[in-house]
């Protein structure tokens, strides 16, 4: 099939990554692995495209910090922890973002700052300065503040409001499972990839499994809620596999991997073309 020449009408991305692709169960920085990701999101920044990262691991790098095996149940706690780990993780995408010769800014939001119109249009206002700076926007929740977001907020959730909110062409979600199956593949070796999502059912709903560590919030459930939340603001989701991240420039070539879950309302024109295109191929399973 006839690759699409996405690149060049491309202007938006948001990449998702999770702590378990950026931190060991030691609690330690998978370097490797943050490095490739930092790798490839400044190729795609060299090329024009601005990019938008989203990352988790504060609380799970402060726990690995003080020697804690388990996440804390108490609320303090995890707010101390979120305190300690984000100084760490900004640190440390500082210095390997410094080495391409990327500048970045964090952004530190709440549900209120996304949900509130007068901090809504601030905070879009910021991500537009920090791309007119040339400048990689760093996201996560405040969660050294705000309780309600370490109770019931996630990731996967805020990746798709800050899509929807700078109207991202794509976002990409990176996850310690290659897309969405059938069932759980690290329980059934028979359950089968989704290549393609069209229209998120209640069928495909239902088949989202739990988060894989006692320091996840979210696993495929939220996920598939954040899909569910992009597509019907015309935005293309992926999931694909945390460990390759090499797979984002397959992706924004037009080749198949992960589980690509296609807009259900139209968008300008990139979305027709990205739709013509997957839609020729592989269909949903389901």
């Amino acid at each position: 099939m006839k690759k699409l020449q996405s690149l060049k009408r491309i202007k938006r991305i948001v990449i998702k990554v999770g702590s378990s692709t950026l931190i060991r169960r030691t609690g330690k920085l998978n370097l490797s692995n943050m490095e490739r990701i930092i790798r490839i999101i400044s190729d795609l920044h060299n090329q024009g495209i601005e990019v938008v990262l989203v990352s988790s691991g504060a609380i799970r790098f402060g726990a690995g910090k003080m020697g804690l095996k388990e996440k804390p149940e108490k609320i303090e706690e995890k707010q101390a922890l979120a305190s300690i780990g984000q100084g760490l993780l900004m640190h440390m995408y500082e210095k390997l973002f410094f080495e391409y010769g990327i500048t970045v800014g964090q952004l530190l939001l709440t549900r209120g700052d996304l949900e509130e119109k007068n901090r809504r249009d601030n905070a879009r206002n910021t991500f537009e300065t920090l791309f007119k700076y040339r400048a990689i926007p760093i996201v996560n929740e405040n969660d050294t503040v705000a309780v309600e977001e370490i109770v019931y907020g996630d990731n996967d959730t805020l990746s798709a409001v800050v899509a929807i909110l700078i109207n991202a062409d794509l976002l990409v979600i990176l996850s310690d499972i290659d897309g969405l199956y059938t069932g759980d593949p690290r329980k059934n070796d028979e359950v089968r990839k989704i290549p393609v999502v069209e229209n998120i059912t209640e069928k495909i709903e239902n088949i989202a499994m739990g988060a894989g560590d006692s320091f996840g919030i979210g696993g495929m459930k939220t996920k598939i809620s954040a899909a569910k939340m992009a597509t019907e603001h015309g935005i293309f989701v992926s999931i694909i596999e945390g460990e390759r991240p090499e797979q984002i420039r397959d992706l924004i070539n037009g080749k198949y991997v992960g589980t690509i879950f296609l807009p259900t309302n139209t968008r300008r024109d990139i979305s027709g073309n990205f739709k013509s295109h997957w839609a020729k191929g592989k269909k949903s399973i389901l």
